[in-house]
């Protein structure tokens, strides 16, 4: 499975009487290996970008927001173990990364909370934890 971290800070608040504008990072790292008989192949995939969020609550302990991210992708694709043709073959590619997402936060305590996240990051839809600091 895929795994990333973000971070969000509050920069701006009382905007639109109760939301708050944030900024941030996200970092996400996935990996796949296919083996079919003692060869295949790997791939992986990182994502590295700044993000900007808008904050809404509209439910008390519900923090919802929307967001764009704007940073850099990386992906690596090469063949593992002894194939028949003896090729090695090995790819790479990067690209500017741009997303827009949403989510939410439905906090249990005042530094805990779930989260549940559509369109960035290393997959379109999330599903964590948050830390409340």
């Amino acid at each position: 499975p895929a795994i990333s971290g973000s971070v969000d800070i509050g920069i701006v608040d009382n905007v639109l009487d109760k939301g708050s504008i944030g900024i941030g990072g996200i970092l996400g790292y996935s990996s796949a290996k296919y083996d079919y008989t003692g060869y295949g192949w790997k791939y992986t995939h990182l994502v590295i970008a700044a993000r900007g969020t808008f904050h809404y609550p509209f439910v008390d302990k519900l923090d919802t927001y929307a967001g764009l991210a704007l940073g850099y992708n990386a992906v690596t694709s090469k063949e593992t173990g002894n194939w028949p043709s003896s090729t090695n073959y090995s790819a790479t590619g990067s690209s500017p990364y741009f997303a827009g997402f949403v989510g939410a936060r439905y906090y249990f305590s005042d530094n805990f909370a779930g989260v549940a996240e559509l369109g960035s990051g290393i997959a379109y839809f999330n599903l964590g934890i948050a830390l409340k600091f």
